[in-house]
């Protein structure tokens, strides 16, 4: 079921109630006017019943934010057989694997299992890759993964309210450490025995008063060496010394005038968002790059500057490739994201985007679209971008079979990090390099500690420069239930699968949409199980989660016989029925 809005439903109601007073009317000789006019109390008292029903929601656990990791969630919830409701404050489900990040960020394959394995298993069977002796797809475009995750939620009977957005500093209601109900913006009031946060902000977690906290550790809080300010950022760098000024000696636009800061300092500072762009260069399927409202090429000079010094220093000019990453996704289109110096990281605007309010999150979120848009047209139309990277460029556009209803353009903003909980127990760079096993493992990463840049300042030298993208490799590591559970003084009945406990550098590299989608499939169950037994979530039993999820194709550890269990637990569930009846090509039985 899918519920837009408690006021649609009452509206319906209420346009079957007038339908039958109107049949009636007409039984009995009367006119349809003289019904409708005769009973306008009667009128008034179905609108206002079917609000009241549709204003008060009671689930067995609610689940905050559609991400891929939310879905997984409220999946895993309901197919154990809770009552279970997945809000979205928008209008797609899917989060980044719906929102343009179509170039999977995998790691080393062989360690996602559960629930993400299922889904690029669905991806595979979407797609037919059987017919390459594959079984999946790890690569899907955007419409066919949100066509999946529906599917999910669909067979699995959850009930999907869209455009539901928490009320904004008053949304969430306690008793004592347990939340009781939470409240959205269009008067609904959602009551549940179990909660979730799968939205990428964490305001539900927020407002339920849950310790959490967001930018950078400095290296004596936790003993990271990766910690803080960086002294050296190599990765996503400007391979040449730029001016951070113009002829006219001011400072240039999207540099900023702030000192670096000490190196191994935490901050405040946010790694940069951006939008994972799907273009195609198929000519019938491809859209010009838009051009933004208010556009100033004043703005790309240091873009200008770069691609001018880069082209003496490589001997030609620079590539599509080398200024947007592009990954190669099917039918013809690419995944378009950040690569090197100046890209399309909207670098240190998204400050005030984790403690921000809705209000302000919407001009952030604006500011990024007409920063990247802005990017790609200067590509494609500027006279200082050279020729060969300028008919690259203009020979790709936006798909027009993506993103019908935000004009082809992303609907979700790529939220790399915000809020991150503070638990008992915070996951840290050790965690991922030297203490990589866990007694209460749920399933596993592998993908390096990856944070793009923070800031783009001015060096000592006068130069540009930008800070804080880390690049750093790790083996298979496991990942704790503790992650996803509060402090139980603080909450008793909330789990947290995304913005989950940890400290920036360990969430650098467990931020990937595979694991969000094993922690929340590991998040669901395990509300299952609380509330079977009435427990808290700190409470449940690490024994019947862990056997729960290695029937439903967790993977636990980095073996070959692991992944291949994994695997027949996934085909398993999509195996087809075993055939009845004559064998089509063997002999036709005698009469």
């Amino acid at each position: 079921m899918v519920d837009r809005s408690f006021g649609e439903v009452a509206v319906s109601v209420a346009i079957y109630q007038i339908r039958r007073w109107v049949r009636f009317g007409r039984q009995v000789g009367g006119s349809s006017r003289y019904i409708l006019k005769t009973y306008p109390m009667r009128l008034a008292l179905v609108f206002l019943c079917a609000f009241a029903a549709n204003a008060q929601q009671s689930f067995d656990f609610v689940v905050y934010g559609g991400t891929a990791g939310g879905v997984a969630t409220a999946v895993a919830a309901a197919r154990h057989g809770l009552k279970t409701a997945l809000l979205e404050p928008r209008d797609h489900i899917g989060g980044m694997v719906s929102g343009g990040l179509s170039g999977t960020d995998t790691g080393r394959k062989e360690v996602i299992g559960g629930m993400a394995l299922e889904f690029y298993y669905r991806a595979g069977r979407k797609y037919n890759m059987d017919r390459h002796l594959n079984e999946l797809s790890w690569m899907p475009e955007p419409k066919v993964a949100e066509a999946i995750f529906r599917e999910m939620l669909k067979e699995a009977g959850v009930t999907l309210f869209e455009r539901h957005r928490l009320k904004e500093k008053s949304g969430v209601v306690k008793s004592g450490n347990r939340v009781t109900a939470i409240l959205t913006e269009n008067g609904v009031r959602f009551s549940a025995r179990y909660f979730a946060d799968t939205s990428y902000e964490g305001d539900l977690m927020a407002q339920a008063k849950v310790s959490y906290t967001y930018g950078r550790e400095g290296i004596s809080d936790y003993g990271e060496s990766l910690a803080g300010i960086r002294a050296v950022t190599e990765s996503h760098q400007f391979a040449v010394d730029v001016s951070a000024r113009g002829k006219d000696g001011k400072v240039l636009p999207e540099v900023s005038t702030e000192p670096r800061g000490r190196p191994g300092e935490g901050d405040k500072r946010i790694q940069a968002y951006n939008f994972r762009v799907i273009a195609t260069n198929v000519a019938e399927n491809r859209l010009p790059w838009p051009k933004p409202a208010g556009y100033d090429p004043k703005r790309y000079e240091l873009l200008a500057n770069y691609l001018d010094a880069m082209t003496p220093f490589l001997g030609r000019p620079l590539t599509f490739n080398e200024v947007s990453l592009l990954r190669i996704i099917p039918n013809g289109k690419v995944d378009l994201n950040n690569r090197n110096g100046f890209s399309t990281d909207y670098i240190g605007k998204n400050y005030g985007y984790p403690e921000g309010s809705y209000a302000e999150r919407e001009r952030i979120w604006k500011e990024h679209i007409d920063y990247q848009q802005g990017f790609y047209y200067f590509l494609a139309n500027d006279g200082r971008v050279p020729k060969s990277l300028q008919e690259e460029v203009r020979s790709y556009g936006l798909a027009k079979d993506e993103y019908i209803d935000t004009n082809h353009w992303p609907h979700q903003l790529y939220i790399r990090e915000a809020r991150r909980m503070v638990s008992d127990f915070v996951s840290t760079q050790k965690d991922l390099q030297t203490e990589r096993t866990k007694p209460d493992v749920i399933g596993m990463g592998s993908y390096a500690s990856d944070s793009h840049n923070i800031q783009r300042f001015i060096n000592d030298r006068g130069f540009v420069e930008n800070e804080g993208d880390v690049q750093v490799q790790v083996q298979p590591y496991q990942i704790p239930y503790r992650i996803l559970v509060p402090k139980r003084a603080e909450v008793v009945n909330l789990l947290v699968p995304v913005c989950f406990s940890s400290s920036h550098i360990s969430y650098a590299s467990m931020r990937m949409e595979p694991q969000y989608m094993i922690i929340g499939h590991a998040a669901g169950i395990a509300a299952a199980l609380a509330a079977k037994g009435n427990l808290a979530v700190q409470d449940v039993s690490m024994a019947e989660l862990q056997s729960q999820l290695r029937e439903e194709g967790a993977v636990f550890e980095y073996s070959i016989d692991a992944y291949n269990k994994a695997f027949s637990a996934i085909r398993k569930r999509f195996a087809v029925p075993a055939r009845t009846g004559p064998i089509p090509w063997g002999r036709p039985a005698k009469q």
